[in-house]
């Protein structure tokens, strides 16, 4: 029982995380990108990774967490795929209107539990199909307010869906089946993402802004923030993996979901952006639609504790506690793979 709770409260320090810093990169590139001039998405997306990557590795130095080898196929693949998956969201935002790139970010839910019911044969009973159902209707009405059609954008939309849906259910498959935390799996494959970003940001922000981001005038504050929006991405980056390997990728974009309810409402009380009753009835249902689907989860897991109790003795990993794990567990891991060196895992 007490491992059970040592996880349950790891995923909650987890989720909250993942809300804290996503909400407020947020409110920091809003203000960033729409107070301040600085349009450059993609390009900035590179730098927040190159700022996880450098600041992982002076974690490694100072021994705060272990890493681990894995093939470098599977880690350049992995990486390079999620770095496509930004710059394809962000160019569907650029190609379609703003109703229509909500459309999309909804429709990663039910796209990500076809794949994982067809090709993981995972099950979804209809009361979590339900819950998903309402949190769904809940976001549409709230953050949609036009559907402007195009058939780049459209096209583009579903690239980013696909991508998208895959690179989180490998964040999560690749956790589990070789045993690697969040923090080695990010180490890992920052560098990846940076570099196809770093490469293809410039491009993509000029083909979207019409404006080359080398040839924009840094002033002093637009760096700081540029500084702030780094270093609050470690903690986004670092959530986002934490929460896909704790829960699962739905759950993470139910939990995006409230972050986009949370920042239409912090828009309104801090930087006075319209509100509605659509707006107020769209978070309500969403979060009641979120209420359910954490209490049908939560019960369903209850059963399966109940049905299989060995299995809960399995639920604890590498990642239940702080990123600053103890001495001892540094030294259990380092005995635990010690036989296995030799040989570096793949899922290639």
């Amino acid at each position: 029982m007490g491992e059970v709770s040592s996880f349950q409260l790891g995923v909650i320090g987890a989720l909250f995380l993942s809300v804290a810093s996503s909400v407020s990169i947020v409110i920091c590139n809003k203000a960033l990108m729409s107070n301040l001039g600085f349009l450059f998405a993609t390009t900035l997306t590179s730098w927040h990774l190159m700022v996880t990557f450098c600041t992982l590795h002076a974690a490694l130095r100072f021994n705060l967490f272990e890493s681990k080898p894995v093939d470098m196929k599977t880690v350049m693949l992995f990486g390079i795929l999620n770095g496509v998956s930004i710059g394809f969201l962000n160019l569907s935002l650029g190609f379609n209107s703003i109703g229509f790139y909500q459309m999309t970010k909804l429709a990663i839910i039910p796209f990500t539990v076809m794949l994982e019911t067809i090709f993981l044969k995972k099950q979804f009973s209809s009361k979590i199909k339900f819950s998903l159902f309402l949190l769904l209707v809940g976001v549409g009405i709230a953050s949609i307010t036009d559907l402007q059609l195009n058939f780049v954008g459209t096209i583009l939309s579903l690239l980013a869906i696909m991508t998208t849906c895959v690179g989180q259910i490998l964040t999560n498959t690749i956790q589990k089946k070789l045993n690697v935390s969040s923090t080695q799996l990010l180490y890992q494959s920052a560098p990846f993402q940076a570099a196809i970003l770093f490469v293809s940001g410039p491009l993509v922000d000029q083909m979207l802004t019409k404006q080359n981001v080398f040839a924009y005038k840094y002033s002093p504050i637009v760096l700081a923030f540029i500084i702030l929006s780094c270093l609050i991405a470690v903690s986004v980056n670092f959530s986002t993996f934490l929460v896909i390997g704790k829960t699962s990728p739905v759950t993470y974009q139910v939990l995006g979901h409230l972050k986009t309810c949370l920042v239409l409402a912090f828009g309104y009380t801090l930087l006075h952006d319209p509100f509605t009753g659509r707006n107020i009835i769209g978070i309500l249902i969403a979060v009641f639609g979120m209420g359910l689907y954490s209490y049908f989860c939560t019960q369903e897991n209850k059963k399966k504790q109940l049905v299989d109790p060995p299995l809960a003795s399995q639920v604890k990993d590498k990642d239940n506690s702080p990123l600053l794990a103890g001495k001892n567990m540094d030294n259990q891991e380092k005995e635990n793979h010690e036989p296995k060196k030799s040989s570096k895992d793949s899922l290639v």
